[in-house]
């Protein structure tokens, strides 16, 4: 059972990115700052089953990114925007924060880490494609269900393809609780993902802690395993009988992980 946490109905606040994007992010706790990015097909409410095991260590900001929840979002998209919208957040809080990405919110912490001031980085899973992976079609895949006008059949693939699930359909909160709603979004993200190379990876000089899945699929374990070789100070560590979605299958086993690395 999670532990008896803060207050239950944190407050709820925005913050302008450069573009005049309004990001929403929740606050509750107290403690070293800790930033959670959610990864593609969620929001802010991803993070819902961790967060009773670190509100009582961590100042926690959770955001919605662009495009989710009460978040705005502009007229144009790319990742580059992402990261200028974790560097207002980090303004926001006015102290030095631990940022925790999973999946491509780890690919936004990895994009703006050089430009924010941080304490570390902890990184499950970007999506960095790599070898074999690195010519991954996933987002035209999507586009083209999405197209002939199967919204659920577009955001399935992306979900088994990427969530260690080979049957999303035997899982009980599918396709009720999937936010087939973001499947747009979900694809914008991924062609970034596949323009992402990993040489494009800027050179950070803070403790970096990777995280991946035993079970997870092998282009994003193979990414990590790549990016631990790419930056200077990473360490990675490899979380035993979990797959993509820990925060969600194993938060106590998580939570201990972040608390002992940060």
């Amino acid at each position: 059972m999670p532990p008896e946490s803060q207050p239950s109905n944190p407050a709820v606040h925005t913050v302008q990115s450069s573009d005049g994007t309004s990001i929403a992010y929740e606050s509750e706790g107290n403690g070293q700052p800790l930033i959670l990015l959610h990864g593609g097909s969620g929001t802010r409410r991803a993070w819902d089953t961790l967060r009773p095991y670190l509100v009582n260590e961590f100042s926690l900001y959770v955001p919605d990114r662009r495009g989710r929840g009460d978040s705005s979002d502009g007229d144009d998209y790319s990742l580059a925007r992402e990261a200028a919208d974790l560097r207002a957040l980090v303004d926001a809080v006015g102290e030095t924060p631990v940022v925790f990405g999973h999946s491509f919110g780890g690919l936004v912490a990895l994009t703006a880490a050089p430009e924010i001031a941080i304490d570390r980085l902890v990184l499950y899973e970007p999506p960095v494609l790599v070898d074999e992976h690195s010519d991954d079609d996933l987002a035209a895949r999507m586009e083209a269900r999405l197209e002939a006008g199967q919204r659920q059949a577009a955001m399935r693939l992306f979900i088994e393809e990427n969530g260690s699930v080979s049957d999303v359909s035997q899982l009980p909160w599918w396709p009720e609780e999937a936010n087939l709603h973001l499947t747009e979004t979900v694809i914008r993200e991924n062609y970034e993902v596949e323009a992402f190379d990993i040489s494009d990876v800027p050179g950070i000089d803070i403790p970096v802690v990777l995280l991946t899945g035993e079970q997870s699929p092998d282009h994003l374990r193979a990414g990590v395993t790549a990016l631990d070789d790419h930056l200077d100070r990473s360490h990675l560590i490899e979380m035993e009988n979990v797959g993509h979605v820990a925060t969600e299958t194993a938060p106590e086993k998580l939570a201990s992980l972040i608390k002992s690395r940060t």
